[in-house]
């Protein structure tokens, strides 16, 4: 009978398979062969292009300054990441490791922060970028992004940081090691497969955020990739350049999706170790 019941799920996941790969690649083959496309074609029938052209991929370049864009959200995600990281550690020797008071009720607030929708957060904030005075800088978008970023993290490395054993602490603090030693000297290389996770979805976080990037930035150098697509015009109020989005889109989310196959092993390992005991 086990025989026959892993048979009928092995082939209900072969047959199920495909349609969800269909169904999730989907939308980004349409946009690759719609980056491929010009004037009429974008409109035809046809899947892929008859004939292909990377013109709407010169003109991305060419008409707005989308090398200038990329640059800020590499620059953006990967300070957000470093500052995520760097506090999150920390936070998690001291909620993991150190027993105080209130560490349930920390912890809570940390987690409750995250369920604020950025709108209602969004008139504080602003005051507060303006009174830093980093409006129109990329810090604002690094100093903004953490709040979202840092619950997250923060929660992920406490429960990694509580099965860690003790005796290695000990045996670190006994040798004369310091805590900022013991953290990123001992602990760090034992959690890669953690920081690996949180860095690579936090680095997505900051990558795909709109709502902070519109606001708490004006000039076109100081934008990031989101903003950068969804301002894009065509000659006239009247035209919407298809071809020129699809390229962008392409353009911005290739490098989320390399950085997903290469760490895919530490980004399962990370969210599920920890999970099982025994």
């Amino acid at each position: 009978m086990l025989p026959k019941r892993l048979q009928a799920t092995d082939l209900a996941y072969y047959l199920l398979l495909p349609l969800v790969l269909a169904f999730s690649l989907y939308p980004f083959a349409y946009a690759i062969a719609s980056s491929f496309k010009q004037g009429s074609a974008l409109f035809s029938s046809d899947f892929w292009p008859k004939s292909w052209s990377a013109a709407n991929y010169v003109a991305v370049f060419a008409e707005q300054p989308f090398g200038q864009n990329l640059l800020n959200s590499v620059l953006v995600a990967g300070g957000v990441v470093l500052l995520s990281l760097t506090v999150s550690l920390l936070a998690a020797y001291a909620l993991g490791r150190v027993q105080f008071r209130g560490r349930g009720v920390l912890m809570m607030t940390i987690l409750g922060v995250s369920m604020f929708p950025q709108v209602a957060i969004l008139s504080g904030l602003f005051e507060l970028i303006s009174w830093l005075g980093l409006y129109d800088s990329l810090w604002a978008l690094v100093l903004s992004d953490l709040i979202f970023t840092l619950p997250f993290t923060v929660w992920v490395l406490v429960t990694f940081m509580r099965e860690l054993p003790r005796e290695l602490e000990e045996a670190a603090l006994m040798d004369g090691a310091g805590v900022l030693t013991v953290i990123f000297r001992i602990f760090l290389p034992l959690l890669w497969p953690a920081v690996a996770a949180t860095s690579l979805l936090a680095f997505i976080a900051a990558w795909n955020e709109f709502l902070f990037a519109l606001t708490f930035t004006l000039s076109g150098e100081q934008r990031t990739v989101p903003v950068a697509i969804a301002l894009i015009s065509g000659a006239s109020s009247y035209e919407l350049p298809w071809g020129n989005i699809m390229a962008a889109s392409v353009i911005v989310t290739v490098p989320l999706i390399v950085l997903v196959l290469i760490f895919q092993r530490q980004i399962v390992s990370g969210l599920t170790a920890g999970a099982v005991k025994g």
